[in-house]
């Protein structure tokens, strides 16, 4: 078996190729590519927030450039039916004038998916990706079709209070790993953004990783082992997040939990909060994870699993202020 020191060299290295590359187009957001790349390594799924023109269709398609898997795009408009995404059975003709149903596969039907403007689309339509997040697989006319892996969709979505939108169901929302927050650049990235797109040369990023690589640096993640106190302490935040139940409830909730939240974060976000400090302990060239990998990753991890009250919404607080609190006031040993 391979020492963890090499594997951690190898992960380092290979991950670290990557991000490079997809440098080389993408400019000023370096934490959204980390979180783009950690849900990739996680074998989750990504959602991109940001208003029109911030290059978050861009970072798609350049990741998908840099790694050696197909790419497909579904761009969500209001029109959009459940069929154009997962596909649907056609009347074909064979060579005898025999007339049978014949599986035309849709777009879902690659590696790496970018639902672009994913909450342009009505609630129907959104929740035909719902299966095909969780379980891999399609199911059309009792017939279960099954996605090769790795499958990994990239959804981009604009600001709710944007016209034309739908907030996505609740059920959609908890299946991406990570919901991530694309701002404005700074003027230096700007300038470099300018110089880039507006010269003689047009950058693109290269292939540099393979599907079987891929698969393989998935394995390296879960193997990284996680002490029971840390897990524990991973467990705590995310009970945190959840207010009273009853008033036999005797959890230590922060006060902003209890005033703002309707319901805290699922298990997935336990899941997708240990993962992702695993893949943050093998970037930092360790194989062991800390309660800070945890507080790290916490937020991209939680924010979009925590359903505000009536109270919450109306003043517009925002989830990460929550999160913020629980990580401040939960302590690492119980």
């Amino acid at each position: 078996m391979t020492p963890p020191s090499d594997q951690v060299q190898g992960f380092q290295r290979d991950v670290k190729r990557l991000r490079d590359e997809v440098a080389k187009v993408i400019v000023g957001h370096e934490a959204i590519v980390e979180g783009v790349v950690m849900a990739l390594l996680a074998g989750g799924h990504a959602l991109l927030e940001g208003v029109p023109g911030l290059g978050k269709t861009m970072l798609v398609r350049t990741l998908a450039d840099a790694v050696h898997l197909s790419f497909s795009r579904i761009q969500f408009t209001p029109d959009l039916m459940p069929a154009d995404i997962v596909g649907t059975n056609v009347i074909s003709e064979d060579e005898r004038g025999q007339k049978r149903f014949v599986f035309q596969r849709g777009p879902i039907f690659a590696n790496v998916i970018l639902a672009d403007e994913i909450n342009r689309a009505t609630p129907k339509t959104q929740s035909a990706l719902l299966e095909a997040m969780q379980e891999q697989s399609v199911t059309v006319s009792k017939t279960t079709y099954q996605l090769d892996p790795p499958f990994f969709v990239l959804a981009t979505q604009n600001p709710l209070e944007m016209e034309g939108t739908y907030p996505l169901p609740e059920a959609q929302l908890d299946r991406f790993f990570v919901k991530l927050k694309v701002t404005f650049p700074s003027r230096q990235s700007l300038h470099t953004i300018l110089d880039r797109t507006t010269g003689e040369n047009a950058v693109r990023a290269e292939k540099v990783l393979s599907s079987e690589r891929l698969l393989e640096l998935r394995e390296v993640v879960r193997q990284v082992p996680c002490a029971r106190a840390v897990q524990d302490f991973a467990i705590r935040v995310l009970e945190a997040t959840h207010p009273p139940a009853n008033a036999d409830d005797k959890r230590p909730v922060p006060g902003l939990t209890r005033k703002y939240v309707r319901y805290g974060a699922s298990p997935r976000g336990a899941q997708a909060c240990l993962l992702g400090a695993k893949i943050r302990a093998l970037l930092d060239g360790r194989f062991a994870v800390s309660c800070d990998d945890v507080r790290a990753v916490a937020k991209p991890t939680m924010r979009h699993r925590l359903i505000l009250n009536f109270e919450g919404e109306a003043e517009g607080i925002d989830p990460d202020t929550i999160i913020e609190s629980i990580l401040q006031e939960t302590p690492e040993q119980p």
